[in-house]
């Protein structure tokens, strides 16, 4: 897979002008995306800290016309209630987890981890230049530890978030098919968290960046914007994510359960999609700039989680200056986070967002260097491919 790795530079030279600084100020508030202190300056909640509380935005929409003229909407509900599985029956929880065989496994299958021990080899500036092979093999532990962990606190926001569209979206099929995604998002939680205390035993916090989107898409008081935020961006990422991982691990339990929450999430990418396009057909230039604008947002924070800055510190190293090193040298690593967008970007340009407005998110997604993914097949048309309900059925 060629793509562009995201540089510095060009970050820079994007950013010249007065006027896309001023923008930057207005819609993530800082003044540019590759600020190092500013993407550590953002941190998640503390260990004892067991709730967290955001302000809710919006209202409830009861509906009394119960037509069901979309069709494809009620298609997906179908699809929804055959694709439900058990957590405590359809998955073998007797299978051990061998931490020192999974590690060595996943050094060799993650991408990001075989480009951090190519890369430090030959860098004497990379802070895990001289580290050994069980140096990195625990590194591939973490980053399966880290991304599980966050996997777990994404899945608690889109069972909130769900739950808040089953309350405002204006038509009867979106509120039946959001139902159905609250108890699928229930199900994703409980099984990375079972996953993580039984197999893994070890978990990491909520992700700062996270946070702030997850916060940001509650807020909100446009029920699309929940939707954008929750099932185009979070979920559209969280898919590649689990796709990477699934092709990762040779760990038959996670492999057949990651296969399983892909084809609920795959749905539910879909399920905004379809939504979303026929919102969007009825609004305003300026409406869709504020929705594009959002979608960089979000972009952002989601390429901010990946820099793993929780991570660093539990091995060893300086966040800062692992950063600092990532953001000066564009390796592999960089490449794979961008290939995560790999789901966000087609789904936006379906929608329409992208050359919206002139083009202004292709530009900001063009900085990113994920832009390259826009012709990549979108959700809503490849979502039956990962319908596990015959197996099921089976």
């Amino acid at each position: 897979m060629t793509t562009t790795a995201i540089t510095t530079t060009e970050s820079s030279e994007a950013a010249e002008s007065s006027e896309a600084t001023e923008s930057y100020e207005e819609i993530i508030g800082r003044s540019g995306i590759d600020d190092v202190d500013e993407i550590l300056a953002v941190v998640g909640p503390v260990a004892t800290e067991l709730v967290h509380e955001a302000e809710q935005g919006g209202v409830t929409r009861f509906t009394w016309d119960y037509r069901k003229d979309r069709t494809a909407l009620e298609k997906l509900y179908s699809k929804a209630k055959r694709g439900q599985w058990n957590v405590e029956t359809d998955l073998d929880w007797s299978i051990d987890v061998d931490r020192d065989k999974v590690s060595r496994h996943l050094l060799e299958t993650m991408p990001q981890v075989r480009a951090f021990q190519e890369a430090a080899a030959g860098d004497r500036t990379c802070p895990m230049h001289g580290w050994s092979d069980d140096q990195f093999a625990e590194l591939a532990w973490e980053y399966q530890t880290y991304g599980l962990s966050q996997f777990l606190h994404g899945e608690q926001g889109a069972l909130v978030c769900t739950a808040k569209i089953t309350e405002q979206v204006p038509w009867i099929e979106a509120k039946y098919y959001a139902a159905t995604q609250v108890m699928d998002e229930a199900r994703h939680v409980e099984v990375f968290d079972r996953y993580l205390t039984e197999k893994v035993r070890d978990s990491y916090v909520c992700n700062g960046h996270l946070l702030l989107l997850l916060d940001d898409i509650i807020r909100d008081d446009r029920w699309d914007m929940t939707y954008m935020g929750m099932q185009i961006m979070v979920e559209g990422l969280a898919l590649a994510s689990f796709g990477y991982l699934a092709a990762a691990t040779e760990e038959p339990l996670l492999k057949k359960l990651l296969r399983y929450v892909m084809s609920d999430e795959a749905r539910h990418v879909a399920f905004g999609v379809l939504s979303l396009k026929e919102a969007y057909a009825e609004m305003s230039a300026q409406e869709l700039q504020e929705r594009q604008e959002f979608a960089f947002e979000a972009g952002l924070r989601m390429r901010d989680r990946l820099f793993y800055q929780d991570m660093w510190e539990r091995l060893g190293l300086s966040a800062r200056e692992m950063l600092t090193w990532m953001r000066a040298n564009p390796v592999e690593n960089q490449i794979w986070q961008a290939a995560l967008f790999s789901k966000i970007v087609p789904n936006l340009k379906k929608l329409g967002l992208l050359d919206a407005g002139d083009g202004w998110l292709r530009d900001r997604y063009t900085e990113m260097g994920i832009i390259a993914f826009e012709d990549f097949e979108d959700t809503a048309t490849e979502f039956s491919r990962f319908d596990i309900s015959s197996e099921l059925a089976g």
